[in-house]
């Protein structure tokens, strides 16, 4: 019996061998060839122990739909976009379940459309499943695509005007530790390296840089080697996060608004194979709805057009292709780029910040502080039976606020606002507050929470 809940909105994903094993895997490759209709399709896996089965199980599915099918090896995600599009493959299939604990593992998809890439959600593969095909003994026929010239000449265009700095990456025992150290010497940075050694236990902290304890190591070694800031990445390293010259965290939408001051000052370059006609870049960042309102204040501020989405990657980049921006960022730290087929890149990131943190000179937190403008927005999360119920009592409630249900439903007064959102997979609640001081954020966390636990 096939579990139809690791079929989410974006991708494929649940833990192995229980909810997602070689069968599954090996429906996923055939069910990924009827659905797209592609004969040349790339496969791409990150350092998780299960990778290995899963990649043969699925690579002989995709073989047995009579597709052709290209190996790029253990990589990072951003690695299987780039590929697919850049060289002449119809789909590509990354196996990773990202910053999930090392008991999961799962499948992102694209295909390309028009040009572009697409992607391709796991729900809709499930009317394409099979209940208990056999996958077969034979390995599938592979070929290796070798991407990493044409990738690091690509990605070292962002790198631009970098002055000598002294940082720390933790790579988080995932996969980019090795895109790290092949283009170390291009840049005039010192790099104290963290946990560069792939491994699918994830041994010294967790592959989410935002769990509870993460960060402390890379802390700890920003202090003792007196560095000036350091990166973060996830396990599948699509995402990234900065941490400053105290050790602390930034908060992901601040540094989205580093990225757009910097992307917003110069039109960006044509993706490879796009043409563009001189000074039709648009201006548009795109943010989702429970960042810190001082984002849009900023962009427009700097020029820019703020475009505000629901929450969920898949969200902001769509927002980002349809209204024609530069780049967009969420509070888990992607942060995708027009000039990177609009997808999510934690290397055109990490490339692009060292050029920003280091023009500017100061030290980072207090770069930080003069784009904080608020109380640094809370996230609080309910398990609740019928998030509907609840959210019209909230409505009610807040009836003199302004509201709109974009995504769940956000109620905005002049000192603060507060946004409520059911989860898409779970009986949860999630909640967002800001507020202009510390003082009101701590009194509406605590109003909000006891009107909804009250039920």
């Amino acid at each position: 019996m096939i579990n139809q809940s690791v079929f989410k909105a974006y991708d494929v994903r649940g833990i192995y061998p229980v909810d997602l094993d070689e069968a599954v895997a090996f429906g996923v490759g055939r069910a990924f060839v009827r659905l797209t209709g592609a004969k040349k399709i790339v496969v791409g896996f990150d350092a998780r122990i299960s990778s290995p089965a899963l990649f043969g199980a699925l690579t002989r599915g995709l073989a047995r739909e009579g597709a052709e099918v290209f190996t790029i090896g253990q990589v990072p995600t951003e690695c299987l976009y780039f590929a697919v599009a850049t060289y002449d493959f119809d789909g590509g299939i990354m196996i990773t379940a990202s910053h999930n604990p090392k008991e999961y593992n799962g499948f992102k998809m694209l295909k390309r459309n028009h040009g572009g890439i697409e992607i391709v959600r796991g729900k809709d593969l499930l009317p394409f499943m099979e209940e208990g095909s056999s996958i077969g003994a034979a390995d599938a026929v592979l070929q290796k695509k070798d991407i990493w010239s044409d990738y690091l000449k690509y990605i070292l265009a962002f790198s631009g005007d970098v002055k000598k700095r002294n940082i720390v990456v933790d790579a988080s025992n995932g996969v980019i530790g090795d895109v790290i150290l092949k283009i170390k010497d291009k840049l005039p940075v010192k790099i104290t390296d963290l946990n560069f050694q792939p491994d699918g236990n994830f041994p010294n902290h967790s592959p989410n840089p935002l769990d509870e304890g993460a960060s402390n190591q890379i802390a700890q070694k920003i202090k003792d080697t007196g560095a000036d800031f350091g990166f973060m990445f996830d396990g599948d390293a699509d995402r990234i996060f900065l941490v400053d010259q105290l050790g602390q965290q930034v908060s992901a939408d601040i540094v989205l608004l580093l990225l757009a001051k910097h992307f917003l000052g110069k039109y960006p370059r044509p993706s490879i194979g796009e043409a563009r006609p001189e000074g039709a870049a648009g201006k548009g960042i795109a943010y989702n709805l429970i960042c810190s309102r001082s984002v849009p204040e900023f962009i427009k501020k700097w020029g820019g057009v703020p475009i505000r989405t629901q929450v969920g990657f898949v969200n902001v980049r769509q927002g980002l292709i349809e209204n024609g921006g530069i780049m967009g960022g969420e509070l888990s730290a992607h942060y995708c780029f027009r000039d990177y087929f609009y997808m999510d890149s934690g290397m055109i990131a990490f490339l692009t910040l060292l050029q920003i943190i280091s023009k500017d000179g100061r030290p980072l937190s207090d770069i930080v502080k003069e784009l904080t403008v608020y109380a640094k927005p809370l996230q609080i999360t309910f398990k609740i039976t019928d998030s509907r119920q609840i959210l019209e009592k909230i409505k009610q409630k807040y009836a003199d606020g302004r509201q709109d249900y974009l995504d769940g439903v956000t109620v905005e007064y002049e000192h603060w606002w507060f946004n409520a959102r059911p989860s898409n997979t779970e009986p949860l609640l999630k909640l967002t507050i800001e507020a202009d001081t510390q003082e009101l954020l701590d009194e509406k966390k605590k109003e909000l929470s006891d009107f909804i636990t009250a039920g």
